[in-house]
This record gives structure tokens, sequence and C-alpha cells, in this order.
């Protein structure tokens, strides 16, 4: 390949070598699952918690992040045939689709509390700073320097995960706008992590048949025979407990027994219970969007408090990593996402709703359109705010007729001067 200018300014970069990296070698044999898949920490890998991070991450991942192109008014024109928007909506990796590196994204933020998604094989122009992204992942932060970061990332030419140092200003880190609730340490998940984790301990206990039981005897424990006696009344009772089906048994009307892990199970289960309720008030979530009855208006709050704020945290970033100053600072282009907000809304709603912004003159046609991330319409009364339900005046008649006239004479001026 010659050695153009155009070659000599555009350079291919690659998040592992810097380089074109060689032919395919693999280390070792394969793998029975997916090596590049993102896993949850072993203390958030509970059923609650992990629930509650997978039904926030799969609605987060369902709204569309585009690389779109703003008009003069700073509004979504269209979008733009870029390498960035092919990795957030077609294909990320090798490995994955872009839906599916978006859940992967905000799920690994929502349990690691900040994540690095990294642009792997990059063609970047160095005339104007401009990066053409060709594939990209969902890294772990493992270690912060001033002007870089040590990111755990998935290197397809290996198959293995590696830890790799790469600038900052070349990685989106994402940041949990959630973080004083699901990542502190004394945050409302962290504690309700530890409380299910003690769950499981007392489960372990009852389930390995270990009752914990004190019994009070009718008499004082303190000589040996009285020991000894205590000791044979404890092995009767051990006996028929084991030889019972049910784990029944009987005790004389004098002996008391207390059940020591009782007391702090029911306390146990009251914390978590607690926390939990907390959780879901912290975080905008409730027992109807987790089983799926939730109403539009449940849902609609549910999408302003909790899932708006996760993906403004990953678009904000995109924009300021992945767009040079000059496309900022002239606000030529975006990262900008679109929620449908007539999602739960029937078409004949939409429709009327539609008709009503634009007849109160609220939103033209056209910011209409943008709004649902339709293409705006070149038509020029599309951007008109006006109402069409009401008659034109005469005066706006009288200018439409002059304009129509003028235009018939031009066109024949036109037709005279090409048969002249």
């Amino acid at each position: 390949m010659p050695n153009t200018f155009g070659s000599r300014l555009k350079r291919a970069w690659n998040a592992f070598t810097n380089r074109d990296p060689p032919g395919r070698i693999y280390y070792g044999g394969g793998y029975s699952y997916r090596p590049d898949r993102v896993r949850m920490n072993r203390a958030s890998d509970r059923t609650i918690i992990s629930a509650i991070y997978t039904r926030i991450a799969m609605d987060a991942a369902a709204i569309t992040i585009n690389h779109v192109r703003l008009d003069e008014n700073g509004r979504y024109s269209e979008t733009v045939d870029s390498g960035l928007n092919s990795c957030l909506n077609l294909s990320a990796n090798i490995d994955q689709t872009g839906r599916g590196m978006r859940f992967d994204m905000f799920l690994s933020m929502l349990d690691e509390g900040v994540i690095a998604v990294v642009p792997v094989d990059v063609e970047l122009n160095e005339a104007t700073g401009e990066m053409d992204i060709q594939s990209m992942r969902v890294g772990k932060v493992k270690e912060w320097y001033p002007a870089d970061v040590r990111v755990e990332l998935y290197n397809e030419k290996t198959g293995q995960k590696e830890e790799v140092t790469l600038p900052k200003d070349r990685v989106a880190l994402i940041e949990n706008p959630f973080y004083a609730v699901m990542n502190e340490p004394n945050g409302t998940i962290q504690q309700l992590t530890r409380k299910l984790h003690l769950m499981d301990v007392i489960d372990e206990q009852v389930g390995a048949g270990k009752l914990d039981l004190i019994i009070q005897l009718p008499y004082v424990v303190k000589s040996e025979p009285r020991k000894k006696q205590a000791l044979e009344r404890r092995q009767e009772i051990e006996d028929q407990l084991a030889g019972s089906k049910y784990g029944v048994a009987y005790t004389d009307g004098t002996e008391r027994i207390t059940q020591l892990n009782r007391s702090l199970e029911n306390n146990v289960l009251k914390s978590v219970e607690y926390l939990t309720n907390m959780a879901y008030s912290q975080l905008g979530i409730t027992p109807e969007i987790m089983n799926g009855t939730a109403d539009d208006k449940v849902m609609t709050n549910y999408e302003n408090r909790t899932i708006e704020p996760i993906v403004s945290a990953a678009v904000d970033e995109f924009k300021r990593k992945f767009l040079t100053k000059g496309q900022r600072d002239e606000k030529s282009e975006s990262v900008l996402f679109f929620r449908d907000p007539f999602k739960l809304t029937p078409v004949s709603a939409v429709a009327e709703i539609a008709d009503k912004f634009t007849r109160n003159e609220i939103m033209t046609s056209n910011e209409m359109r943008q709004a649902i991330g339709m293409k705006p319409s070149k038509d020029p009364k599309a951007d008109e705010l006006r109402n069409a339900n009401i008659s034109q005046s005469s005066e706006e008649v009288s200018e439409q007729e002059r304009m129509l006239t003028r235009g018939r004479e031009t066109v024949e001026r036109s037709i005279a001067n090409q048969n002249g």
C-alpha cells in the first residue's frame, strides 16, 4: 500500500497491542462458558440483589443510544453512520451485539460502582483527532492513576482476560449515580448483602440438623452424678429427634427448652424485609415493577427516577470521551438516548397527544417527530408553530396566491427563453 497523505493521517490503534495484532494464538483449551461475559461479585450474587440489578440493567439496555447529527437549533437531525453507532446498536465486538454490550455495561456499573468502556480497535484521524471506533468492550477498573487507568479486559485474540493500562481520555469511565445506595460499604444494598449472607449461614446450620438448644433441667448440675444424669438426658432427646420421622421429641413437664438461633433468625428476617423495602424506595422500584404488573404511572416514575439517570451517566461520558472538542463546541454532533414516551400508550392515544400538542401550539410537527426519534420532515410547514385546524387569514391567503403567481410567471419566462 503506498504511503499516501491520507494513509499517514489515519492510524490504527489497538487497546492491547497498539498495532495490528498477529495471527490468532490461543493458550490452552477452550471454555465451557463464555469467558468474556461480565460476572457479578460473589457478594452481589444473591437472589434479591441480582434480581434488582438484572431488572434495572435490562430496562436501561432497552433504551436506544445513538451518535447523531444536530441541526442549527441543537436538536436531533439525523443518525450518523459511524463506528460508534454501529458498536452501540449493531455489533459491539465479535462476541456481543450492541444491546448485549449495553446490558453488560449497566449490570457491571450497578455491581462495581464504576466501569470502563474501552474502544478496543480504533481508526484515529490524527489531523482532526476524531476516532472511528471499530469495536468496544466493558472492562473492570483495577487501579487508578493520575492520567491513566488500569483495566481488566477480555482479549479476543488470546481468549483470556488481561490487564492493560490506558489513558483516561480514551476510556469511558462510567460511575453509578446510585453509588451511595448500592456500592458504599454502609449503603443499603451492602447491608442487605450482609444480612442475606447471615441468613444463609443460619439455613446451613438448620439444614445440617444443628438446632442450638438449651435444656433447663429441674435440678442443679454441679456434682458428677448430676452431670452424668444431664448428659444422659441430653442423649435421650437427641435420640428421640434422630429417630423421629418429623423431628418431634417430648420432654418432662418440669424441663424448659430454649432454641438459641430462632430469635436470631426472626431478627435477621425482619432486617432483610426492612432493607429490601428501603432499597426499593431509594432506587424507585416497587414489587409490581419486579413482577411485571406495574401500571403506566408507576413505570413512568421508575423510568424517570431510576433508568434515566443511569443511561444519562453513560451517554454523558460517551459524549465527553468519544467526540472531539470541536464536535462538542460546534454542537454539530452529539450522543443522545431516545426513550419512547409512548411505549405504554395505545396508538390511538399517541395520535391524540400529537394532535393536542400541535393544535395548541405547544410543539411543532418536527419537534414532535424528533421527540420520539424520528427524522424531521423537510416540509417547511412542519417547523411552523401554528394550529392547522384554524382557517388562514385573508392576508395569508393573498400572500400564498401572490407567491404562486410569481412562481408561475418565473416558470413561463424560463420556458419562453428556452424556446426563444
